[in-house]
């Protein structure tokens, strides 16, 4: 092709060619999985802007992430933009919106597990407005659990072992205003072979009879667990303690486990 006089097609412009800044702005657009898994691979040069903290701060700015205080507790702007990206509720279905998906049934006795709409019979509305059903235990014993796979999840082996996110459990319980009932939570993190790393067990809840049937949170934070970690096992539940036909027990909702990230 004859190029006019005075051009410089012999000399055109790359990507390569462009200045640092303009390069960290350009791939901070991209999805971090085709940043780790494609543009490092690219050149030397794209690998380190990729591993630049400008970048990943960057990255954080445009989705919300970041803020000012943060600058001197992060140390790893990478891991920590993973980590915000990645954060959601681990538990699924944890309002009994589908009915007991994703849930497996430990103990079902009395007449078992059911689902009511708040603020069901003798009992209070949920703080959160969201939320428009929960789980009822019976007369007998009625335990449900969830084992989370990290791996599944997103959260690789070196990231759980190395950095050690927060691993926040959150739950909500609350009893009938004329029975009363007892709440229990256990929450265990375990290693490849289901080996009990570390256990959140707190002593059972004891609701007398003529409660407020206020709702209330029960809330842990692992921090500093041991590595190794690459499940975590959720499981909840109780009775009524009159031991009377029906679904008298306690009742449990809208339970969360988040990982991190962990902020000074």
């Amino acid at each position: 092709r004859d190029f006019p006089s005075g051009s410089c097609g012999s000399a055109m412009t790359t990507v390569l060619d462009l200045p640092e800044d303009v390069l960290v702005e350009l791939l901070s657009l991209l999805p971090a999985r085709d940043l780790l898994r494609a543009c490092r691979l690219v050149c030397r040069q794209w690998r380190y802007v990729v591993d630049l903290t400008t970048l990943w701060k960057r990255k954080c700015q445009r989705e919300g992430f970041y803020m000012h205080h943060l600058d001197r507790s992060i140390s790893d702007w990478k891991v920590f933009y993973m980590l915000c990206n990645l954060r959601r509720n681990l538990i699924k279905n944890p309002c009994a919106e589908e009915k007991f998906q994703h849930w497996k049934i430990d103990k079902n006795e009395g007449d078992k597990w059911n689902i009511e709409d708040l603020p069901g019979p003798h009992g209070n509305m949920m703080p959160d407005p969201k939320v428009h059903k929960y789980f009822v235990t019976s007369y007998g014993p009625c335990f449900k659990s969830q084992l989370i796979t990290l791996q599944k999840e997103g959260y690789w082996n070196q990231l759980m072992d190395e950095k050690r996110p927060e691993i926040v459990v959150k739950d909500w319980y609350s009893a009938r205003f004329d029975c009363g009932c007892r709440y229990e939570l256990t929450v265990r993190l375990l290693s490849e072979d289901y080996i009990v790393l570390e256990e959140f067990r707190p002593e059972p809840v004891v609701i007398e009879q003529w409660s407020d049937a206020t709702w209330r949170e029960i809330s842990h934070t692992f921090q500093n667990y041991p590595a190794g970690v690459r499940y975590i096992l959720f499981q909840h539940g109780g009775q009524d303690t009159q031991f009377w036909a029906g679904w008298y027990g306690i009742r449990v909702t809208n339970s969360s486990i988040t990982i991190g990230p962990l902020t000074l």
